[in-house]
């Protein structure tokens, strides 16, 4: 009798082992790792956006910069704030020092890419003027958009809110466009959101992603960089 009953307790907890190891998948389609950096630091699998908290609850604590549960909140902060077309809200979020610099396609290039102010960004909704964002992949041609215009297209061209992965201070995805956010950004640190694709027809070849990246400023996070990954020719 007490050895059925072993039997039985090691056939439950075998079954709950191999639970956890199937439950763990990552993306089928993308060039995706399976390995994505968890909120207490390490290696873990991509986590879900939706289980981040989104809001930032006021602290006097000061800041530790390997806080990932801060940065995070950081992150979904920003991300509410373009999915409500809230420009004034998001420049409050935006680097009072270095303003914040766009990049459309995965290589950072500063002498390309546009950095705007925050008081540009606050005004940015109602800002008529074409801007140069950098240069168009496969013709080389330069980006001329308006800025909300640019946020549709190379910022928010999917709702990241409902990403289903992210990672931090791990790229989750790598097309032909040459990744270096952690050289052009030694002293930052980001928060990508990852979409494997958006349609099933496409077989992943519109993947997209959105790197937030973020520096210290007055004991908080603030926004330094938008990164647009996408597929390249």
């Amino acid at each position: 009798m007490k050895r059925t009953a072993l039997f039985a307790m090691i056939a439950l907890l075998s079954g709950f082992v191999l639970g956890i190891s199937f439950g763990s998948t990552s993306p089928d389609r993308g060039a995706a790792p399976a390995l994505a950096a968890d909120l207490s630091g390490g290696a873990a699998d991509p986590i879900p956006v939706a289980d981040i908290p989104q809001q930032l609850s006021a602290s006097s604590t000061p800041l530790d910069p390997l806080d990932n549960t801060r940065l995070a909140e950081r992150a979904g902060q920003v991300l509410e704030a373009m999915k409500a077309g809230d420009y004034p809200a998001l420049a409050a979020l935006v680097s009072p020092e270095h303003g914040v610099t766009f990049t459309p396609y995965s290589t950072v290039n500063r002498e390309c890419d546009l950095c705007l102010t925050a008081q540009q960004i606050s005004k940015l909704d109602s800002d008529p003027t074409m801007y140069v964002w950098g240069l168009a992949d496969g013709s080389g041609a330069p980006i001329k958009l308006t800025g909300t215009e640019y946020f549709a297209q190379y910022v928010f061209n999917a709702d990241y809110t409902q990403a289903p992965y992210l990672s931090i201070d791990e790229v989750l995805v790598s097309g032909n466009a040459m990744e270096n956010v952690a050289d052009s950004y030694p002293e930052g640190r980001f928060v990508e959101y990852y979409f494997p694709g958006l349609d099933p027809q496409m077989e992943g070849f519109d993947w997209c992603s959105l790197k937030l990246v973020f520096q210290v400023w007055q004991e908080d996070w603030y926004l330094v960089g938008l990164i647009h990954g996408q597929w390249t020719i």
